[in-house]
């Protein structure tokens, strides 16, 4: 590090447990935020101003005016030109520390795409809103051997645990055989959310993300940390492997096989994503063809909305949509293959 970095790292390393070696450890690390929501947005602010070399956001969303009252990165603006929050996020980051290097990838985590997504990173942190993303991330980083920090929140509760493959627990055995996924369907939309779990699950993930980061494995507790900001109950526990895990121990991949990855119901609204494979939409035509039939339609580089009512739309030019008004799979088929084409 040159004189610099020392002083823009000097209190981080005045750490004992970090110094001057586990911060060059750290400017020489990599880490990719899967989904940047409110969690991911607070992780990747943290990581980027610890000074973490390379760090990778992908997302599949954009902005909303909904999303500001918790998701620290993004702003007003953001929200009127429903920039993905992907691009936002990398826009604001390179903003808070120049010294390294952030890219935003506007993507929807699947099968197809996970290992070229998440692969080329030392650790992975968790930022999705949804149990099926996490389980698929799970099934490749335990067959790849990566660590990755699982991290949730609703309401005024939130949990983080990290995994380690073949030392700790997995998700798997965390979550399936039990009743833990099913009781767990309150979403942001249904009870709400407060900033300060968000941020304060964030804060947790990010100080075990920058252990692993740092050299610092010893110091990884791997515990399942609970909290709650509004009754003040915190809760520490292991977790053991289980010793019949379809994951970690049977080596049975179903998510990574997409064997068991559903539809998604978003976080936060009432809305369907559609998965279209490998299909590339010239947005500027499709707009010209839908302003014969639609009004309001809103368009930039990276997508495009209408409404339909009482439906809203909103598509990707990866052939992605996001049916905002319906939960109902068979609806939002139906519109996609009105409006964009089966």
């Amino acid at each position: 590090m040159d004189d610099f970095l020392q002083e823009k790292y000097s209190r981080q390393i005045l750490f004992e447990g970090i110094g001057l070696g586990g911060q060059e450890r750290l400017l020489g690390s990599s880490a990719v935020v899967a989904g940047c929501g409110a969690i991911g947005a607070a992780a990747a602010n943290l990581l980027v101003r610890a000074g973490v070399g390379r760090i990778c956001i992908v997302d599949r969303d954009f902005v909303e005016p909904s999303n500001l009252q918790r998701q620290t990165l993004f702003d007003e603006s953001d929200a009127r030109e429903a920039l993905p929050k992907a691009i936002a996020a990398q826009s604001k980051l390179r903003a808070i520390n120049s010294s390294v290097t952030v890219e935003g990838v506007v993507a929807d985590i699947n099968p197809r795409n996970v290992e070229e997504l998440l692969n080329n990173f030392d650790v992975i942190l968790d930022g999705t809103d949804n149990f099926e993303t996490r389980f698929l991330i799970n099934d490749f980083a335990v067959k790849s051997g990566k660590p990755w920090i699982y991290a949730a929140a609703v309401a005024s509760y939130g949990l983080t645990m990290t995994i380690q493959p073949g030392k700790t627990a997995c998700l798997a055995c965390l979550l399936e055989g039990t009743d833990a996924v099913t009781g767990m369907e309150d979403t942001c939309d249904t009870i709400g959310v407060v900033g300060s779990i968000v941020n304060l699950v964030a804060a947790l993930q990010v100080a075990e993300a920058m252990k692993l980061l740092s050299g610092n494995q010893k110091a990884v507790h791997g515990r399942l940390i609970s909290a709650d900001v509004w009754t003040g109950h915190f809760q520490s526990v292991h977790v053991d492997r289980s010793p019949d895990c379809r994951c970690c121990y049977r080596h049975d991949f179903s998510y990574l096989e997409g064997q068991a990855q559903p539809h998604i119901t978003m976080c936060g609204r009432d809305s369907v994503q559609i998965h279209e494979h490998n299909r590339a939409l010239d947005l500027g035509v499709l707009q010209e063809r839908l302003s014969r039939t639609v009004t309001g339609i809103r368009q930039n580089d990276f997508l495009l909305r209408f409404r339909v009512a009482p439906y809203e739309m909103t598509v990707f030019s990866d052939g992605r949509a996001i049916v905002k008004g319906t939960t109902d799979p068979a609806v939002a088929r139906s519109l996609y293959a009105r409006y964009i084409g089966a």
